[in-house]
């Protein structure tokens, strides 16, 4: 049964779509044949039916070799090169992931499975990033960023999904269940691919081709009752014509979610400060339901007697329970793939893909303090001495928690279309083409409920301004419709409510144009001397266009609703690339080289924006014998900046970070020089409270002044696979990048430390005055060419696989990552900061979001064994402990209740069985319900990004699926 089902997926992979072809080397993430897959899984390009024949005789010779791995080269073409080479001669370090691996997890998104692997970074944007996240999921490769990524599918590039303040092609409108393949290049790849491709280059295969059909259903439900899951996909492909043609379409519809943080006792209260030992721990925001006044430096609060008391601890009011830690998300896609060969000279191919996506996360009531600072009104919310209700006869400053307005809830729903056409074949001999052409569109409603129009709750108060100063008269009210004079300190009425609530609604599209034309001849020529091999080239030529067009809602653009600003913008950038490609095999099958290959690869590019730019990477590939290669590239890169970074609106966020003015005992020797620049800023120590817990309202966005950044990437690393041990192979590598004039913007926490503890007093020009209540107004934290980055490190990665008995296979993969350094320049000139081995849980950092970890370890290990029809497997996640950093500085024992995290296991079990057309899968994710450790974020206590899984908790799942 095993070795019909193998021919059967072989044969159908060996007609594929894709336009790179995929052999899986035993290297990371790769299954085999008792896992029902093929130990070479195959994807290759349209092939001509003259070929045909061949192909499958060659791939039923593999099929029927399983119990070894096969001696012969098999030509592939792996993401990195356009050229073919033989397995495991590929210089770049390329991990490649099968739709079996991605299987035996709970993951129903990309972005779910890739959060496990240890290149992943925790800087981009998953599935956990409720509070601005807007429903995108970007990839991180080494924690470089989501904007240093370059995703394709089927070798194409894609259009990205963008909100407010970033884009990315989002890997949930990907479905899941039509992947055959991931491959991720991490050695970057700007020379090959372009700008973009600053870290490395994910390329998602789907399946194409089919001539069968699957079903399949998926649900999972964690132990608390939540994130139910639920998917239900389809796929059918069946050829016409005489096998010249073939049609193949599919669909997908995924529900999963979500995760509230009242759910989770480590959540439900969030944990505000991180005292020294002694210290005394304050939970919740002193911005309560209640209004407060803000008189000579105290909060006070109704005493329920006519009169007003002072807030105490237990007023405080505990915003976690409304938050969302894991957010909601719905999909639908449906795709279309077809080609027709009408002769060996063309092959017409085209894809279509359509999604909708809907997500929805949500936060506590909106904090009311008054306005962002981008337009007239007043910076703090005040009310007017001479109004009836203010008891002490002189402007007092409010603070208002808007729980009559209900919770912020955030709404967003996409709809992508991604269509690919074009033809490929042969030119003569053994030239090869493909052009194509493609077109993607993303448009994007953001909505934004419970959220207040400030201007209208100060016609409500009766409030006139005349410059900077406010008096009270309530003509201001009674002339408009609705408007509804009330008492601040009661609860407000109804009436008064919906004349100010305010629903923010926003819209976005994104546009990719592409056209590519690939031309390759992997025999050129030959070397004329013994040994020597036969000489490729690829070059092409690549013209591809992004537009933005945001549109924000209008009060919020006017800056009338508290809270929030974003600007309306659009944009876009054109380039013309030329590239260039020769792999020359020196030496083949003699003395001390077994192989000996070099690789050079070139690109020119020309933008509108920057004009012309070239990169450039050699590679070496030296196996002196079958059993050890030796590897090692270099490689330089250039970024533009993207639409977002040049044109994208400004807008108001709240990165987590806290005001020096209230610890300014914090900073140890340089607390009398905090001291005295809040004094000097009006703000009093001791007297002035955070308006909004461990987050400052923070302007970020778009810079249309940026330049590019540069960059350089070298690895080098040895690939064994030993003959006297079948199925083994062992990898290690070695990389390093370098990017300089890095785009990114500083971290909020960061440059008011730098402020206020003069470390680098420039940095406050950044900082808005503040309001009468002493509150930071604004922090100017947009887009900006900063200094440098560097980080280097260490891969090591094993495959092995066993057969046990006729009928048992055992295979073992793990997927470790040493990082050696990761070391940040600020701003040209500075010197630099260590990033290895530290969380920064607010601030990010120098210019890094928050909640970005730089672990020394991160390992993946997966162990199947394989019964007749059963399979079990057992998989490992390991993050080792960071010290926590601030922003500015690491924390220590001696100035923090809590200064690291520790190294954390999370185990998972999946068990599959096979009866003839049906599969059936049941497993559990965080078997042993490990919690995730405590980070004093002030908002979640933990890092959302860095422990997915243990925010989730022990999650059990089923599916199954029926081939027909």
């Amino acid at each position: 049964m095993r070795s019909k089902t193998l021919r059967h997926i072989l044969l159908h992979s060996a007609s594929s779509l894709s336009l790179f072809v995929i052999a899986a080397p035993l290297q990371s993430g790769v299954a085999y044949a008792d896992d029902a897959q093929s130990p070479n899984e195959i994807s290759t390009k349209y092939s001509t039916a003259s070929s045909k024949k061949a192909e499958k005789k060659t791939l039923l010779h593999v099929a029927d070799k399983q119990e070894t791995r096969s001696t012969s080269p098999e030509n592939v073409v792996v993401t990195g090169s356009m050229l073919r080479s033989s397995n495991n001669s590929n210089a770049n370090p390329v991990q490649i992931i099968t739709a079996k691996d991605i299987q035996r997890t709970s993951a129903t998104t990309l972005s779910d499975y890739l959060q496990r692997l240890p290149s992943m970074g925790s800087g981009g944007s998953y599935n956990s990033t409720t509070n601005g996240g807007g429903g995108i999921a970007c990839p991180d490769i080494r924690n470089l960023g989501a904007s240093r990524v370059l995703v394709l599918v089927d070798g194409k590039r894609q259009v990205q999904n963008g909100g407010s303040g970033s884009s990315c092609v989002d890997l949930n409108m990907i479905p899941v269940s039509m992947v055959q393949s991931v491959e991720i290049l991490k050695d970057g790849g700007s020379e090959l691919y372009g700008a973009d491709a600053v870290s490395g280059v994910i390329n998602i295969k789907l399946k194409h081709n089919l001539t069968t059909g699957n079903i399949t259903v998926k649900g999972g439900i964690t132990q608390y009752g939540d994130n139910r899951t639920g998917m239900i996909s389809g796929i059918k492909g069946f050829n016409f014509d005489h096998d010249r043609g073939n049609i193949t379409i599919g669909g997908q519809y995924l529900s999963q979610g979500p995760v509230m943080q009242r759910d989770r006792d480590w959540a439900y209260n969030p944990q505000i400060n991180n005292p020294a030992p002694g210290g005394s721990v304050v939970y919740g925001s002193g911005i309560t339901p209640t209004t407060s006044a803000l008189v000579g430096g105290q909060q006070l609060q109704p005493d329920g007697k006519g009169g007003f008391a002072p807030l105490t601890a237990s007023q405080r009011y505990n915003y976690g329970p409304e938050g969302t830690l894991y957010q909601y998300m719905q999909s639908s896609t449906l795709t279309g793939d077809a080609h027709y060969e009408i002769n060996k000279h063309l092959n017409l191919y085209a894809n279509v893909r359509y999604t909708h996506k809907s997500s929805q996360s949500q936060l506590s009531a909106q904090p009311l303090t008054g306005s962002v600072g981008v337009n007239s009104l007043p910076a703090a919310f005040e009310l007017p001495a001479d109004n009836p209700y203010n008891v002490w006869g002189k402007d007092v400053g409010l603070y208002k928690r808007t729980v009559e307005f209900g919770p912020r809830s955030y709404d967003s729903a996409n709809d992508s279309y991604q269509v690919i056409a074009g033809g490929n074949g042969t030119i003569i001999g053994n030239w090869q083409y493909d052009a194509s052409m493609s077109y993607g569109m993303t448009q994007n409603t953001l909505r934004t409920q419970g959220l207040i129009n400030y201007a209208n709750i100060l016609q409500e108060l009766g409030v006139s301004q005349n410059g900077s100063s406010i008096a009270y008269d309530p003509s201001i009210c009674t002339s408009q419709a609705g408007c509804t004079l009330f008492d601040p300190f009661q609860t407000w009425p109804k009436a008064a409510v919906d004349y100010a609530k305010h629903t923010e609604i926003d819209h976005s599209t994104y546009q990719l144009r592409d056209f590519n034309l690939r031309i390759n001849n992997n025999d050129v020529v030959k070397l004329p001397y013994k040994g020597g091999g036969a000489i490729g080239i690829a070059l092409g030529m690549e013209h591809h266009s992004e537009q933005l067009s945001y549109h924000a809602d209008p009060e919020v653009q006017a800056g009338n609703v508290a809270g929030s600003y974003t600007s309306s913008t659009g944009g876009g950038f054109n380039a013309t690339e030329v590239y260039l490609e020769g792999k020359v095999p020196l030496l083949h099958n003699v003395a001390f080289a077994k192989d000996l290959t070099i690789d050079g690869q070139g690109r020119w590019s020309r933008y509108n924006t920057f004009g012309d730019t070239e990169n450039w990477k050699v590679s070496i590939n030296w196996a002196p014998i079958q059993d050890i290669r030796f590897r090692a590239t270099l490689g330089t890169s250039f970024r533009q900046p993207s639409v977002y970074s040049l044109y994208g609106g400004q807008a108001v966020g709240f990165p987590a970070a806290i005001d020096p003015c209230t610890r300014p005992d914090y900073y140890g020797a340089a607390a009398a020089t905090v001291v005295a620049n809040c004094m000097k800023a009006g703000a009093v120590p001791g007297k002035v409270t955070q308006a909004y817990s461990n987050q400052l309202p923070s302007l970020q966005g778009g810079n249309p002044k940026l330049g590019p950044e540069i960059g350089r990437t070298y690895t080098f690393g040895t690939v064994i696979t030993p003959r006297w041990t079948p199925g083994l192979s062992l990898s290690v590598e070695y990389w390093h990048t370098t990017l300089k004039n890095t785009i990114g913007s500083v971290g909020t926490q960061y440059i008011v430390d730098q402020c206020y503890t003069g470390s680098s007093t420039g940095y406050c020009a950044n900082i808005s005055p503040r309001d009468s209540n002493g509150q930071i107004t604004m922090v100017n934290a947009t887009t900006q060419n900063l200094g440098q980055m560097t980080t280097n490190g260490i891969d090591f990665d094993l495959d092995y696989r066993v057969r046990l008995t006729p009928t048992d296979v055992l295979t073992l993969s793990n997927n470790l990552q040493g990082l050696v350094g990761y070391n940040i320049q600020p701003y040209a000139g500075s010197s630099f900061r260590n990033g290895t081995g530290r969380l920064y849980y607010t601030g990010g950092g120098a210019y890094a979001g928050a909640g970005v970890g730089h672990p020394r370890i991160t390992d993946y290990a997966t162990a199947t064994w394989t019964h007749k029809a059963f399979s079990l497997s057992y998989m490992m996640n390991y993050t080792s402990g960071m010290r926590l950093n601030n922003g500015s500085v690491d924390l220590t024992h001696s100035t923090a209740g809590s200064w690291n995290v520790p190294g954390i296991f999370t185990h998972d079990v999946t068990l599959g069985y096979r009866l003839k057309n049906w599969n059936f899968t049941v497993g559990v994710n965080n078997l042993l319900d490990k919690k995730p450790p405590f980070v004093p974020d002030g908002v979640i206590n933990t890092d959302l990004a860095m422990y997915s899984q243990n925010v989730i908790g022990r999650y059990a799942f089923l599916q199954a699926g029926m081939d027909f």
